[in-house]
Parts: structure tokens; C-alpha cells; sequence
């Protein structure tokens, strides 16, 4: 595979936007792609309360089954999300080229939420905004008949920035789940579409680990008084895909 090096913050670094998708078509095991695959879907379900630990999720990944012991009873819905992950992160994969739109992120959501328990109750909207007014860690949301509207004004003021800075993604989505437009799956959504601006606009991505997600969720509820919390977290996470990099790619 071609190396394409540039320098970001000091680090060389591949161009690993194009790296991912190589790896991805080529189904290379042991690589970026897998270990990415693995982290973002296993922290990310996580810190949504899903009880996978990191090994299954990587042999649900690695194998497409499921070949846990019988004491090991789990929530169906956990294995399907964590299934769905992958099929998500494949699509913020295909759609990288694109703008990021409404349409864009109810197909995460679409993805994310099929074939769940949630996907089959008359209120839940699969890849649409919520029907019903919800809360987050006890704050007020946007309520669901200004959603649309909401989503609009966010995008619109997102895509008209002339440069998108790591700053920028992350009050993106401060800003995304402030609204949290949909009626579940709002912070996994969130989460794929930082990593997707990051790589879109040639920034090294992160995934936020599962055991600081009470710093995670700090930085979000103290955003509007102190950036500094989810930055911070942000960009220490940031640090981490940074290492991964130097590992599998070298300087």
C-alpha cells in the first residue's frame, strides 16, 4: 500500500484516512482498520452500558458469530449493536468524501438501531429524529418538533466554516448532543460522526475509552462554562490513536 506521510502537530503521520478504506478493502486483519473496528465499537457500546467485554467484541468482529460459553448469558441487543458498529464505521468508511448531512446521520442511526428491541416499539423512530422529549444526565434536550429545525441551524453553521479545527468537532458535538435528536443512540452516533469529521478534514481521530467516560461526561455537561474538560479528554484519547499510528505505520 502506498505511504502518503504528512506532519500534524509535530507528529509524522500517515495519510491514514486512505490507509483505512486500503485495509478495510482488503479485509486486513491485524491492522489499524481491526484494531479501530474493535476499540471504537467495544468503548463506545460501553459507555452506553453494554456488558460486551473488548475480547468478544474482537470475536464478533474477527469471526461474525457468536461463541460465547452459556454462563455467559448477554442482552441480544448488545451483540446486535456491536455487530451494527462494524457495518457503521464501513459506511463513515464509503460516505467519507461526503459533506456531513441530516441524511448521513439518520443512516448511522438507521444502522446503529436495526434489528434491536428498540426498533420494533411504535414511538421509536430507526433512522429518524425522536417522537418523544427526552432528558441527558438530567438536562433538558431539544424538544422533538424543534429537532429538525435545530439539526439544520447545527449543520449549517458546521459546513459554512471556511477551516474545522479539532476544537470545532468537538463543540460539534457538544452542540449534537445538546439536541440529541434521536430517541436512543445519540452519544454512539455522536462518537462516529468526531471520527469521521476528523478524518475528513485530516485530523487524527480518537476514541474516547469507556473508563474515562465520567471525565467524558463532565466535559460535556461543563462545556458551556469550561471547554478545557472535554478537550482535555478529547485530546488525550487523540494522544492514544496517535501511538497506534507510529505502531503500525511508523515515522
Amino acid at each position: 500500500m502506498k505511504r502518503i506521510t504528512e506532519f500534524y502537530n509535530g507528529v509524522v503521520m500517515m495519510n491514514f484516512k486512505k490507509q483505512l478504506i486500503e485495509e478495510k478493502q482488503a479485509k486486513c486483519k491485524g491492522s489499524l482498520y481491526h484494531k479501530t473496528q474493535v476499540s471504537l465499537a467495544y468503548n463506545s457500546n460501553r459507555i452506553e452500558g453494554s456488558r460486551l467485554t473488548e475480547e468478544q467484541t474482537r470475536y464478533i468482529f474477527e469471526t461474525r458469530t457468536i461463541g460465547f460459553k452459556e454462563e455467559e448469558a448477554l442482552p441480544v441487543d448488545d451483540i446486535i449493536e456491536t455487530s451494527n458498529h462494524f457495518v457503521a464505521f464501513d459506511f463513515l468508511l464509503d460516505s467519507i468524501d461526503e459533506p456531513l448531512s441530516n441524511e448521513i446521520i439518520k443512516t448511522f442511526h438507521r444502522i446503529l438501531k436495526s434489528g434491536t428491541a428498540d426498533a420494533t416499539k411504535s414511538w421509536f423512530r430507526l433512522g429518524d429524529w425522536k417522537k418523544l422529549a427526552n432528558e441527558v444526565g438530567g438536562m433538558k434536550t431539544t424538544l422533538p418538533q424543534d429537532v429538525d429545525s435545530e439539526m439544520k441551524k447545527l449543520n449549517d453553521w458546521y459546513n459554512k466554516l471556511s477551516v474545522i479545527e479539532f476544537e470545532t468537532i468537538v463543540e460539534y458535538h457538544y452542540r449534537f448532543e445538546r439536541i440529541h435528536p434521536f430517541q436512543d443512540g445519540n452519544g454512539r452516533v455522536g462518537r462516529l460522526i468526531m471520527f469521521r469529521e476528523c478524518l475528513r478534514n485530516d485530523i487524527v481521530p480518537f476514541i474516547i475509552d469507556e473508563r474515562h467516560k465520567q471525565f467524558y461526561y463532565r466535559g460535556l455537561k461543563e462545556f458551556a462554562t469550561v471547554r478545557g474538560y472535554l478537550l482535555d479528554t478529547c485530546l488525550s484519547a487523540q494522544d492514544t490513536y496517535k501511538e497506534w499510528i507510529k505502531y503500525f505505520y511508523g515515522e
